[in-house]
């Protein structure tokens, strides 16, 4: 079995850092690319990784622009609205050559699953990849959605929105426990040591980071972006799963039961135990379900 190997290339102004992980002696492998929410890294799909590899799906796993590894450009630079990171993660997939076409957005050359990409997203900021996929649904296999934001009545949770605040929020994003006390009240379990070191890390070496997701926070644009999403999946003839804990502590059921009776093509399955980032924890229950949905022939 290979190893998920770690990476960094430059787009533009922009370094992507991203975790990948090939089938080995698969044929034209499936390529899944897995987006992390807030206020997390790539780390946060490394159980999920193998798995997936044994079944013949590649995946890709970056960090954000402005958090883990990835870089964190000054707000003047980089605006951290929702239209910036679709904008940006388009040209990585470009740049990573992931569909058919050429040039930044172009859509692919024909419709088989080849020639496009499976989108794996979660939470907060995650929801910018379904985003993208309503904007360029030519370009998109299948859509996942985990314990995501999906309609209007999804508010931002407290432990997120008080980093926003004024003078407040400037002195907690620069706390790298900040980091640790959102994920564990989203999973409701305590993280191992070892990948919380990790997502501490950045934030010990730099106040970038600390500006970086400040400024994602104030520029969520969640009511305008909810809005898109609503509407947005409603049109779109792709697959969707929707995979939901039910522990999630910030997103309830009722939103991706409302969503689901939208969807031209979508399935949802719940997770019993799962919380807000079931990646994290419940890897094992989500590959019963997410392999399977992958693997499908569209």
């Amino acid at each position: 079995m290979a190893k998920i190997t770690k990476t960094s290339i430059t787009v533009g102004s922009l370094e992507w850092f991203y975790r990948e992980l090939s089938p080995v002696g698969w044929e034209n492998p499936q390529t899944a690319i897995l987006l992390h929410g807030l206020p997390a890294q790539s780390l946060t799909w490394t159980g999920l990784m193998p798995p997936l590899a044994e079944n013949g799906i590649r995946t890709i796993a970056p960090d954000w622009i402005g958090f883990g590894n990835s870089s964190k450009p000054d707000k003047g630079d980089f605006a951290y609205t929702p239209d910036a990171f679709v904008a940006a993660l388009g040209e990585l997939i470009d740049s990573l050559s992931l569909v058919g076409g050429s040039g930044a957005f172009a859509p692919a050359i024909a419709s088989p699953a080849e020639n496009r990409v499976s989108l794996v997203v979660q939470g907060f900021l995650g929801s910018v990849g379904i985003q993208y996929a309503i904007r360029y649904p030519e370009r998109i296999d299948k859509l996942v959605i985990l314990n995501t934001p999906l309609t209007t009545a999804a508010k931002l949770p407290w432990t997120i929105k008080q980093l926003g605040f004024p003078v407040a929020g400037e002195m907690l994003t620069q706390d790298p426990l900040s980091v640790e006390r959102t994920l564990e009240a989203g999973c409701k379990c305590v993280i191992e040591d070892k990948y919380l070191e990790v997502y501490r890390k950045p934030y010990l070496k730099s106040s970038a980071p600390g500006r970086s997701h400040l400024a994602t926070i104030r520029n969520l644009r969640l009511a305008e972006s909810l809005s898109e999403i609503s509407t947005g999946l409603a049109k779109l003839d792709i697959p969707i799963q929707i995979l939901w804990g039910l522990n999630d502590p910030w997103l309830d059921l009722a939103q991706a039961e409302a969503c689901l009776k939208s969807l031209k093509q979508g399935e949802l399955i719940t997770l019993p135990t799962a919380a807000h980032y079931p990646q994290e924890h419940w890897y094992a229950e989500i590959k019963e379900s997410l392999i399977p949905f992958l693997r499908r022939q569209s």
